[in-house]
C-alpha cells in the first residue's frame, strides 16, 4: 500500500452525539451508520460522566492555535482546518497512522482546555473517524468539504 497523501480526520466534543443519535451512528467494529434508538441513546447518556462539551467561540480559537501549533512541531502538513462547536475537521498530512494523529491532536487540545477551564474534563469522544486520502481529487474534495460544507 501507498502512502497516502493526507488524512481527514473528524472528532466531536463529549456528549454532543451519542450511541443512537435520530442523526444516525456507527457502531465499532461494524459496517454502515445504524439508525436512530432512542433507548440506546437515553442509556448512553445516563453514562456520561460530565455535563456535554459546547465549544464557544475562545475554545474553538484555542483549539485550532493548538492543533496548528502540534503540526508544526511534529513537522505535519495541515492543509485545512475548521473546529466547530461541536466537532472538529483536518485534513492533515503527517508520517503516523492517523488514529495516533488523532490522539495526539485530542491530548493536547484536552490539555490547553483544561488549563483554560482551570480544571480536568472530559472534552471528546472516543475515537473519530479518520480517512486516509490517496488522490489528488480526493484531497481538494476533502478540502473544500471541510472549508465550504460545514
Amino acid at each position: 500500500m501507498s502512502t497516502p497523501l493526507a488524512y481527514h480526520i473528524t472528532w466531536t466534543t463529549y456528549g454532543t452525539w451519542l450511541s443512537g443519535d435520530e442523526r444516525g451512528w456507527v457502531k465499532g467494529g461494524e459496517p454502515g451508520v445504524r439508525d436512530a434508538d432512542p433507548v440506546i441513546e437515553a442509556a448512553m447518556r445516563a453514562r456520561m460522566s460530565d455535563d456535554p462539551v459546547v465549544l464557544t467561540d475562545e475554545q474553538r480559537e484555542l483549539v485550532e492555535t493548538t492543533i496548528r501549533k502540534h503540526a508544526a512541531v511534529r513537522g505535519w502538513h495541515i492543509h485545512t482546518l475548521n473546529v466547530r462547536t461541536n466537532h472538529v475537521h483536518v485534513v492533515v498530512t503527517a508520517d503516523r497512522h492517523p488514529d495516533e494523529v488523532m490522539e495526539q491532536f485530542k491530548a493536547w487540545c484536552s490539555r490547553r482546555l483544561s488549563e483554560q477551564l482551570g480544571r480536568k474534563r472530559k472534552w471528546w469522544t472516543e475515537h473519530g473517524s479518520t480517512k486516509w486520502i490517496n488522490d489528488e481529487a480526493y484531497l481538494d474534495n476533502a478540502i473544500r468539504y471541510v472549508d465550504e460544507g460545514q
